[in-house]
């Protein structure tokens, strides 16, 4: 026999390494890819997950108004709604508080004529907003806006008030406004009146009808007894 082995049966026959795959390598690959079903597993759910709670974060504080005993909606003001109020401001001074202030317009409009303005908002978002607007406006120093309960707050301090409430809310925020407010505070109803009060002025038309209330230094006389109100 030559060194070559001697006959068929002698030749050993190589496959070459590199393309051999080994038991390791199979569970390697094996490994990755339920790695990457683990990691899209996770990752799908994650995203949903957040996507829920970013919706959930910001759509909860404009649908919690509903599920209160008075329903507050955020209902922005029209331009003929702040022209009106303007109009009822007009010789006015001093402090002005809008409550429920949604957006800020108001407050915003009140501060460029020369008010200290003040919005009280539940919803934070809208607060945040407000807050934002004032500043791209210019008057962020004059306009103030505060996250609050408005059957929480005092508007003792303050001589001009706005509101655009709801009918529920009127009857026990006018006893409440009676009892707080100075006898030179004027009070501007948008959109529903005050049911026992008799307003002084109203201008507007439909929804953007405005009622003003004036005390005259005399704050009973503007108003009915309390004996009268149905709370």
């Amino acid at each position: 026999m030559g060194k070559g082995g001697g006959g068929e049966g002698g030749i050993i026959s190589e496959v070459p390494q590199e393309g051999r795959l080994t038991e390791h390598d199979f569970t390697t690959n094996v490994d990755v890819r339920n790695l990457k079903q683990i990691n899209w597993g996770l990752l799908v759910p994650g995203i949903i997950g957040g996507t829920l709670v970013a919706v959930y974060a910001v759509a909860t504080p404009f649908l919690t108004p509903a599920l209160r005993k008075i329903c507050l909606p955020f209902v922005p003001a029209t331009s003929h709604q702040i022209e009106n109020v303007l109009k009822m401001l007009r010789c006015r001074s001093g402090t002005l508080v809008d409550i429920g202030s949604g957006d800020g317009r108001i407050v915003i409009a009140a501060a460029k004529e020369g008010f200290r303005a003040v919005g009280y908002e539940l919803n934070p978002w809208l607060v945040w907003y407000s807050r934002y607007c004032a500043w791209r406006e210019g008057v962020h120093d004059a306009a103030k806006f505060y996250v609050s309960d408005l059957w929480k707050v005092s508007f003792s301090q303050y001589t001009n008030v706005v509101i655009f409430g709801v009918p529920q809310m009127m009857p026990q925020l006018e006893k409440k406004l009676q009892l707080e407010l100075e006898d030179d505070a004027r009070v501007i109803a948008c959109r529903f009146p005050f049911p026992h009060w008799i307003p002084d002025h109203i201008t507007g038309e439909g929804i953007d009808t405005v009622w003003a209330y004036d005390c005259r230094g005399r704050k009973k006389s503007c108003l009915k007894p309390l004996s009268n109100m149905h709370l």
